[in-house]
């Protein structure tokens, strides 16, 4: 019997590659998490132990990017491999209306073309059990085919909780009633990330053994309102009593709760693929979906949520596959949320999709230290839209970044290496190079069909927004 098996598995590998090596995939997405919210990345007011230990267990990276400040954009990234100019998915979904503003922003999409394959298809094609849990926000409002865009739409066998909010908006918010799809509501009081959690951990348990899964954790979690159980914000009231803040972290003691509730997630996870003897062939890979919405959530980056500076697009990056990724490895390379599709089909050993994730590329040889770089130093950002900014560009090359405002052409040139916190503009002492950016920004931007703003016929500045933060 052994030595059928044997010359079987010579003869035929693929059919035992396809059933028993391929890895199980864990993704978990964090909403408007800071580059300074966890342990790992130096806060010291939130505890983050289990988050710290999948750290410390695989590859953390540095210079890690959302693909845009806001969620909907950033999130229709990962799952195509495209940048939202690429998409002209460029807002949060359904966006602000500035009637007045300087600027008409452009005609853009409110959702993920079913022309386009995406990360969970392509998976399922693999013969990946696919899993959704948590925030969608891909649906586009107020249109005919809203109800064509759930995640069972693209690619995913399940759906728990995702629908076209951006936050929690049931009758309980953060807990119980929740009103979201496939969720049981529970018990009174009981709490969203939890139950998010526990149908997770619930796919886990199900799951044939045989087969390998992508489960894709969209958390609700960090965005607001600001909602923690009751115990969790009393333990942070008293830690702040006698906390002296060297950092100035945020200390709101929801918001900790918060950063608490979703550690112990990912140790509940963690666990589980544990007990299940699954762990050592599970990736996970955690990471955000843009900045934390407050100044003081970024690790001392300057801006946040929404803006063109790091605090708003520099994101906690992190990936965990034992025996594959050496433990206690940082990378200083740049990745971007766009990077995620083609990585997690290199890792699961399936045939790249050029064709479809047309600006990502696979970080699978900086993961298992092939190589120390990816031979990509240029990443773009587009934000034709008003939202506590001016519509602006970015491009960041190596150590520079130049951001455009598209009202008046401003520029703002900034040396990363020696000025992480952006706070010396070079624009005027260093021409030249501000202009070499901006020549790369214009042509990418035409390389992808990239949506411009107009000139606004209704344009009245007694009636401006005056709320833009920058």
């Amino acid at each position: 019997m052994k030595l059928f098996r044997f010359l079987f598995l010579l003869c035929f590998p693929f059919v035992f590659n396809a059933q028993v090596t391929k890895p199980n995939v864990v993704f978990l997405l964090v909403d408007d998490v800071g580059w300074g919210d966890f342990g790992c990345y130096g806060s010291q007011f939130y505890e983050t132990p289990n988050i710290d230990k999948l750290a410390s267990q695989g590859m953390l990276f540095n210079n890690a990017y959302a693909a845009c400040t806001v969620c909907s954009p950033s999130r229709a990234a990962i799952l195509t491999g495209c940048y939202p100019a690429r998409l002209h998915l460029t807002d949060w979904i359904a966006g602000h209306k500035r009637p007045y503003d300087k600027l008409a922003v452009p005609d853009w999409k409110m959702k993920i073309d079913h022309e386009r394959t995406v990360l969970p298809e392509a998976m399922k094609e693999a013969g990946y059990t696919t899993a959704f849990f948590g925030k969608w926000h891909l649906m586009p409002e107020g249109q005919a085919d809203f109800d064509q865009h759930y995640p069972t739409d693209h690619g995913f066998d399940t759906n728990v909780g995702g629908r076209d909010w951006g936050q929690p908006k049931g009758p309980g918010k953060y807990f119980s009633p929740f009103d979201m799809p496939n969720l049981a509501d529970g018990k009174p009081g009981d709490y969203l990330t939890n139950r998010l959690t526990d149908a997770a951990v619930d796919f886990l348990d199900k799951t044939k053994k045989d087969k390998p899964f992508l489960l894709y954790f969209s958390y609700y979690t960090l965005h607001g309102p600001l909602m923690a159980p009751p115990e969790l914000v009393e333990k942070y009231k008293k830690k702040a009593e006698n906390f002296e803040n060297p950092k100035d972290e945020f200390l709101n003691f929801a918001r900790a709760g918060m950063v608490e509730s979703l550690d112990k997630s990912v140790g509940r996870i963690m666990d589980k693929l544990k007990e299940l003897g699954i762990e050592d062939n599970t990736i996970i890979i955690l990471t955000g979906d843009n900045g934390g919405d407050n100044s003081k959530t970024t690790g001392g980056l300057k801006g946040y949520k929404g803006l063109s500076y790091e605090g708003g697009v520099r994101e906690p990056f992190m990936v965990k596959w034992n025996n594959k990724i050496k433990a206690g490895t940082k990378s200083d390379e740049m990745v971007i949320g766009t990077d995620i599709y083609p990585t997690i089909l290199d890792m699961a050993g399936l045939s790249l999709r050029p064709e479809e994730h047309k600006d990502g590329i696979s970080i699978l040889p900086v993961l298992t230290g092939e190589f120390s770089k990816l031979g990509r130093d240029v990443l773009f950002w587009h934000y034709p839209h008003y939202h506590r900014t001016n519509p602006y560009g970015a491009v960041r090359h190596g150590d520079w970044k130049l951001i455009e405002f598209y009202e008046d052409g401003a520029l703002e040139l900034y040396n990363l290496k020696v000025d992480p916190k952006e706070e010396n503009n070079l624009a005027t002492t260093e021409k030249s190079k501000a202009k070499q950016l901006l020549k790369e920004l214009q042509a990418w931007r035409k390389s992808v069909d990239a949506q411009m703003p107009t000139p606004n016929p209704n344009y009245d500045p007694a009636k401006v927004d005056k709320k833009k933060a920058y």
